[in-house]
């Protein structure tokens, strides 16, 4: 997806870091109870310092929501984590995003027009009243409007499992009507197959769609015999974690625990310890042994402030040695929130993110939903 950024003045590209972290200090006070900044887990500690909230996209969207006094929530995260604030958040706050460069290459690999390709040549052959649409969070707002239409929910990590129950009726009791049959999860291939196993299905039961192939690159009897049809997408950073990485690892640490992200491959998260989300991985890392080594295969950025936080005794390492932090998520950085808390001090609003009415209305029953199951 493209978007237009525009170009930073020179005298916030060129300014020192001090200056950049003295301008937004100055700039908070001056907007007080009128201001919110969320950071998401992924981003930098020079810009997660100023934030008054830390946490993942969907919790950082809902505590902006509670935020009843605060007229701007600046987002320092990425494209969609802004469109679900918008979505949540009263008609009267307005959602920004610091640079509007900061997509989600996993997000990206789905869209709207690809999604309402598949879901028509699904529907050729077989019942397409019976397949559920769910996305992650990690999509556009026209996508989980999409899914609100067509009878699906939104996921995150940390409840894929209890959507897919949902979805699939494998919480109804023997003998009653389930919701669907299938389910089409998209974007990310890697969290719906990991779900799928953790409930109990196996490869046969799952088939990979390519969206840039006619009917995803699988013939009807594939459709037809699959429950999981899961869309061909992925992390960036999270399918850098190797199986290598596991076995390395614990050569040098035989006592070590590994913690992955389910984003990460199947083969990998079969080899580690524990998995789940974001705030998984914070709490297991809070509650490991003292003097634990803990391998963790997430964004580079989260490992590292984990490391500095890290209880007495504890060693943290990223999985990969060669670490590889998000880089658009990197694209938020000091010289650009300070351009856009220095706009808002003057009364200029830059960088806001708006979802339209109708889109919003189809999204937001897709997130209540998910509510719903939880």
């Amino acid at each position: 997806m493209i978007r237009l950024q525009s170009q930073l003045p020179d005298d916030y590209s060129r300014a020192s870091k001090e200056d950049l972290a003295r301008r937004v200090t100055v700039a908070k006070e001056a907007l007080a109870e009128r201001l919110v900044i969320l950071g998401h887990h992924y981003q930098r500690h020079d810009v997660i310092a100023f934030a008054d909230a830390r946490g993942d996209s969907f919790g950082l969207s809902r505590f902006a929501a509670d935020q009843k006094e605060a007229e701007y929530v600046v987002f320092c995260g990425v494209h969609f984590m802004a469109e679900s604030a918008d979505i949540l958040t009263a008609t009267w706050q307005k959602v920004i995003l610091p640079d509007l460069n900061a997509g989600c290459s996993m997000a990206d690999m789905a869209d709207l027009e690809d999604v309402e390709q598949i879901w028509e040549e699904l529907a050729r052959v077989t019942d397409i009243e019976r397949v559920v649409p769910i996305t992650y969070m990690n999509s556009a707002a026209s996508l989980k409007a999409f899914v609100g239409r067509n009878g699906g929910a939104v996921c995150t990590s940390s409840n894929a499992r209890s959507v897919l129950t949902w979805a699939l009726g494998l919480d109804r009791p023997a003998g009653t009507c389930a919701k669907g049959d299938k389910v089409l999860f998209f974007p990310d291939q890697h969290l719906g197959r990991n779900t799928g196993y953790e409930l109990g299905f196996a490869s046969a039961d799952m088939r990979v769609v390519n969206p840039r192939l006619t009917l995803g690159g699988l013939e009807e009897p594939d459709v037809k015999e699959a429950t999981l049809l899961l869309w061909k997408g992925h992390c960036s950073v999270h399918q850098r974690f190797s199986t290598a990485h596991v076995e390395a690892f614990r050569r040098a640490n035989p006592d070590g625990i590994v913690i992955v992200h389910p984003e990460c491959a199947h083969e990998v998260v079969e080899m580690a310890d524990a998995v789940g989300s974001t705030d998984f991985i914070i709490k297991a890392v809070r509650e490991a042994p003292v003097g634990s080594t803990i391998a963790i295969g997430t964004e580079i950025n989260l490992v590292e402030r984990l490391a500095l936080e890290q209880a007495p005794g504890q060693k943290i390492v990223s999985l990969e040695p060669i670490v590889c932090p998000c880089s658009t998520m990197s694209r938020i950085d000091l010289p650009h929130l300070a351009w856009v808390l220095d706009g808002l001090v003057e009364g200029t609003v830059r960088n806001q993110i708006t979802v339209d009415t109708v889109t919003a209305a189809d999204a937001r029953l897709a997130l209540e939903r998910m509510l719903e199951i939880l």
